[in-house]
């Protein structure tokens, strides 16, 4: 039987460790192709490996090698196999030998068809995301009870700091954003203010009333309006 450590080599730890570095690309499609090629490299004995990020009943996936990317979809159209198991259950679901497994026959006939031999699927919860990741070999029994349960542990170690910094940082972007837009729709509306003001020699309180009563008229946005008038203003000006 495989030790412990057999699944984890120093390659696979520094590359999970480098899952948590954050940079302007960073996506979870980003941190599940980063995952299922760490694991692809540095687990002895796994040809390739597969990642499903499930939230909110919508999934996203990953994978070391495309035909994997294609097994785990049809995977999930048949409804049977490792990874819905895994999913089911939210335990390990591991397959010694695809020739000899008679629990999923229809799954059994797909990963031979992709020359998959040995799979072991490893459920991990990350927050309010299920992940499920993936391990397949071209040769049976090649992967360990005992080396899975270590895997497992550090997966759910590296991968959780990930997820959890990939999510603050989105959240960030996302609030950065939103607030610029909201300083650029600021401008526009006093820009609007400005050429009302200018051409009726009313208030700034009274052109922002006036822009309102019009939007709230043709149901639009008090900006988008106030960004056609800028923009009608300006081509009449170059005219």
């Amino acid at each position: 039987m495989e030790s412990t450590v057999t699944m984890i080599t120093p390659g696979l730890a520094r590359d999970l460790a480098a899952l948590g570095r954050l940079g302007e690309a960073t996506s979870t499609e980003s941190v599940l192709r980063g995952l299922t090629t760490a694991l692809a490299d540095g687990v002895p004995g796994c040809s390739g490996s597969a990642a499903e990020h499930w939230r909110d009943q919508r999934v996203v996936v990953s994978g070391s090698h495309s035909e994997l990317i294609t097994l785990v979809d049809e995977e999930r159209r048949l409804g049977e196999g490792p990874s819905a198991e895994a999913r089911r259950t939210a335990g390990r679901v591991m397959v010694g030998d695809v020739l000899s497994e008679g629990r999923w026959p229809r799954y059994a006939a797909l990963a031979n068809r992709w020359a998959v031999r040995s799979v072991l699927v490893l459920p991990i919860q990350v927050g309010p995301a299920l992940l499920l990741v993936g391990l397949y070999s071209v040769r049976a029994g090649a992967f360990s009870p005992v080396g899975a349960h270590a895997l497992a542990d550090m997966l759910s170690q590296h991968v959780g700091v990930a997820m959890g910094n990939m999510w603050d940082f989105e959240e960030v972007r996302t609030d950065a954003a939103q607030l610029q837009e909201a300083l650029n729709g600021r401008a526009v509306i006093d820009q609007a203010k400005g050429i009302i003001m200018q051409t009726s020699g009313c208030t700034a309180e009274a052109a922002f009333e006036e822009l309102r009563r019009i939007s709230q008229h043709h149901q639009v946005k008090v900006a988008d309006l106030a960004r056609l008038l800028v923009e009608e203003h300006q081509r009449k000006s170059r005219r």
